[in-house]
């Protein structure tokens, strides 16, 4: 039977409905993220793989910086199948769920780390595919919300599905892993994680598309087959190469890598820095700023000139709290000598309401303050965050028993530990609402998909590579220095603050 919607019946409409799903869709790209990240730089600790190489794992969490890469297929192309019936984004949601699923399968029979060229093989598709959900989420969330009122509560269910989906992988897979072994918790999240594919495949069709619900997703699935399949193969080749590489060169070696990491890192913004003056001349109907592959990237430059030099230092450095304590509170936990089940309470109750509240108000905030003293407080709080776990690297687990909890018995040692979590997470999920409004009002609405996956992509290139080194600057500086280290790197984000606030964009007079 074909189904086919008038042109102005939208997919979704306003209202509960629209937070509610993308309170899914955060939860449904949280699980994985925390699986190729936290979760598994614990397990390999618990694996008693070394604290450097456990570091440079981390990189894995590099891949979404740079999926401005891959985010203009997302806006010019559909998913065969999926995108004649659901619509393109709906499309590229449905293709990253089941790419999601099938890799986080193959990491939980992959979960005694025996080879950790495969680990980290299974964990880099993961990566990729969670983050080709979110570029997609991200694009239909700024078509669907434009203005800073709109986004505000959108950005809030969506954080607080992300959260909560972190505190279910973090507190559920670790207590899994606990009662059980790694291979369970990974297949529990795995099916957790496909929930939102049979809603959105129940959903109506999308505007202006139509036909046969059965015949578009069996051919979907089909297309989706081949797509992933040639993923797999792809990823492996090109791993390899330069894992190869890599060696051939010296970059196995810390003390050298270091070095380019840092290199990298600069990159970017010296090359934009050179290019600015040039692409600020452009007319606004060049080639280069309307039809070309460059138009959404050079777009940006355009827009904003030579103060994009210091927005994209500020975004690069603001996250770095966040990032870098999700690296190492695991293991400074597992360190420590909590346990399994001790970590998984911080990880559940303690972690999920603190960040539900810190993201509520910060989605608030972003919403209804100017957003100049909303970033300044997300930052104070992110640096907060991180010197939380400076002091824990100084207590220990045991002592008295204060309480039960969840039915566990909390020491006093236990509870130092949920304290550090619940300060953690409220400054962080407060921090994160308040950039991701800050990014979608800094994003052009004629090319929303790769302008956001851009900004948020370049947001963190500096975080996760240094990231990569955590394990590093651990061994030379303790735990206590590296989190002090981390926070204070956060604060000197507001040296960009008073520049940033008076930015105004171009006037961007093409219609697409």
């Amino acid at each position: 039977m074909t189904e086919a919607p008038s042109p102005a019946t939208p997919a979704i409409r306003p209202g509960f409905g629209r937070l509610a799903l993308y309170l899914l869709l955060g939860f449904a790209a949280g699980l994985p993220f925390y699986m190729f990240n936290a979760v598994l730089l614990l397990r390999l600790a618990k694996h008693g793989v070394d604290i450097v190489t456990v570091g440079f794992f981390a990189w894995v969490a590099l891949l979404p910086t740079f999926k401005f890469a891959w985010a203009p297929l997302l806006d010019k192309y559909d998913v065969p199948g999926f995108g004649r019936f659901w619509g393109k984004r709906r499309g590229w949601i449905m293709l990253s769920q089941l790419g999601i699923f099938l890799s986080t399968v193959a990491m939980a029979f992959t979960s005694s780390d025996a080879n950790l060229q495969v680990t980290a093989l299974f964990a880099v598709l993961l990566a990729f595919w969670t983050t080709t959900l979110e570029v997609a989420a991200d694009a239909w969330r700024i078509e669907l919300a434009p203005t800073a009122e709109q986004q505000g509560p959108m950005v809030a269910a969506n954080l607080w599905g992300y959260r909560s989906a972190m505190v279910a992988a973090g507190s559920g897979a670790i207590y899994i892993a606990a009662k059980s072994d790694w291979t369970t918790a990974y297949l529990v999240i795995a099916a957790a994680a496909f929930l939102p594919f049979p809603i959105l495949a129940c959903m109506r069709p999308d505007a202006g598309h139509g036909g046969g619900r059965a015949t578009a997703l069996v051919t979907g699935i089909l297309a989706s087959a081949v797509v992933l399949a040639g993923s797999l193969v792809i990823t492996a080749v090109v791993g390899w190469t330069l894992l190869t590489a890599m060696g051939s060169v010296g970059l196995d070696n810390p003390d050298i890598v270091k070095y380019w990491v840092f290199a990298v890192a600069l990159l970017p913004f010296v090359a934009l820095g050179a290019a600015v003056p040039w692409i600020r001349r452009l007319p606004a109907n060049h080639r280069l700023l309307t039809s070309s592959g460059l138009a959404p990237y050079l777009n940006v430059a355009w827009r904003y000139g030579l103060v994009v030099i210091p927005i994209l230092l500020f975004v690069s450095v603001y996250r770095m709290g966040d990032v870098m304590a999700l690296t190492l509170s695991h293991p400074l936990f597992n360190a420590l000598g909590y346990s399994l089940e001790a970590i998984a309470v911080a990880d559940g109750a303690v972690a999920l309401l603190s960040s539900m509240l810190g993201v509520a108000l910060g989605g608030w905030l972003a919403a209804k303050a100017p957003m100049g003293w909303a970033l300044v407080i997300g930052a104070v709080m992110s640096a907060f965050s991180n010197w939380i776990f400076a002091w824990l690297a100084y207590q220990a687990p045991g002592g008295p028993v204060w309480f039960s909890l969840l039915g566990v018995q909390v020491t006093a040692g236990d509870f130092d530990l949920y304290l550090a979590m619940a300060l953690d997470q409220f400054g962080h999920g407060f921090e994160g609402a308040v950039f991701v409004v800050y990014l979608s009002m800094l994003v052009n609405p004629r090319f929303p998909g790769t302008q956001y996956a851009l900004l948020s992509g370049l947001a963190f290139l500096i975080p996760r590579l240094l990231a990569g080194l955590s394990g590093v600057f651990q061994k030379a500086i303790g735990y206590d220095g590296f989190f002090i280290m981390a926070g204070t790197m956060s604060v000197a984000a507001l040296i960009f603050v008073p520049f940033i606030v008076r930015a105004k964009a171009r006037p961007d007079e093409v219609t697409a």
